[in-house]
Order: structure tokens, then sequence, then C-alpha cells
């Protein structure tokens, strides 16, 4: 479902922040069925690290940029080129597998697939948003999911918890939709939640009649 800008920013410290600016993102999210299966995967995990700080199973997305803290003003200009950019793509086939971590601290797992669409197509988002005058940090794209972080001193449970993932390899599937995204990250003390601000259907080669090829 998604949710007006003021809806995704969350209780700020700061009325002033919370009325001007909102931290957002571009990604893309696994489907329902494909996210259950990693959640019976992690199910162990879920069970000998329960002071790790777990994401929300609904919040797992594959992040294509982050672009950081921005003005509300500037949100909205992005959205027809983006539903624009989403309508000439073609769904991409992909799946979830294994397990690794960030420096001891950040548990994820990784994508397989169609890495070369989703490198294009992340290459292509960055482009879009700088062309409509929005700038971010450049990172380079590690095509996974974030699980969980470790409590502070805890890293050991982050490795273990790793390692028990590192056989996963789950069901392909098709992302088919680009997510515009914002969080709370950083206005309160709870944990970190994400809402769609907006979310575009890939199109391209999904619609209209089947191509009849010419006789030989």
């Amino acid at each position: 479902m998604n949710e007006p800008l003021e809806a995704v920013t969350g209780p700020p410290a700061d009325e002033r922040v919370r009325a001007t600016t909102t931290r957002v993102f571009l990604a893309l999210a696994p489907p329902d069925d494909a996210k259950d299966e990693l959640a019976q995967a992690l199910r162990p995990a879920y069970d000998a690290y329960p002071r790790m700080r777990w994401n929300r199973i609904e919040d797992w997305h594959i992040t294509l940029a982050f672009l950081g803290e921005l003005p509300v003003a500037a949100v909205p200009p992005l959205m027809p080129p983006l539903a624009g950019l989403a309508s000439g793509r073609r769904p991409l086939r992909l799946a979830l597998h294994g397990g690794g971590h960030f420096d001891e601290r950040v548990l994820w797992t990784g994508v397989t697939g169609d890495l070369e669409g989703l490198h294009h197509l992340a290459t292509d988002v960055r482009a879009l948003v700088r062309e409509c005058g929005v700038s971010f940090p450049e990172r380079p794209l590690r095509p996974h999911l974030t699980l969980a972080r470790s409590r502070r001193g805890d890293h050991a449970t982050t490795v273990a918890a790793a390692e028990g993932l590192a056989a996963f390899a789950g069901r392909s599937w098709e992302a088919g939709r680009l997510h515009l995204v914002g969080s709370n990250i950083g206005r309160g003390p709870g944990p970190i939640h994400y809402r769609d601000i907006e979310a575009w259907d890939f199109r391209h080669g999904t619609d209209g009649p089947e191509e009849i090829l010419p006789e030989a």
C-alpha cells in the first residue's frame, strides 16, 4: 500500500525535519512465497539468536539506489520519470541464495539469477535520478537482502547465523515492480520501518498480443 510522504518519515525528534525531509531509496522486493521460504530457513537462527535486531519480513528488499535524506519537495518530480523507466523494462528472474555478513555486524542473504539485468537496471535508475537533479553518494551495487544486525559487542552471532544460511538456495521468482521507499531510520528509538511511497510495474514484454513471426 502506498503512503503519503508524511506517513513514511516516522515519529521525529524534530518537527521541522519531519516537515521538510524524508529518507528514501529505490528497490526491488521479493514476492511473499520467496520471503516465506527464506523465513523458514531462518527459523533456527531466530530461535538461537533472539537478541539480534531482525528486520521485519515485510521490509526485505534489494536496494538499487539509496538516495539518503531528501527534501520532501524533491521526491514528487522523480515519480513520472521513474514510472516511465519501469514501463519500458522487463521483469527480472532472480533468486535468494546463501548467506553472509558485512563486518561481522550485518547479516544478509545474496541474490542470484539475472544479475547482469539487475546491474543494468540499477545503473539506469541511478542515472535517471541524477538527471532529475538529485545527487546522492555512489555506492557499488552488492545485490543482497539485509536480514539482521548484531547487538554491540555480539558479532559472533552474526557470523554463526551466516554460516547457518550458507546452503540456502531459494526458488526463482520475477521482480516485476520498482519501489520508491521511505524509511524512518534515525528518527526515533524504535525499529526501522519502511513504506512504499510509490511503486511501478515493469510492463515491457508482459502485455499485448503475442508476436506472430512471418512464415519461412
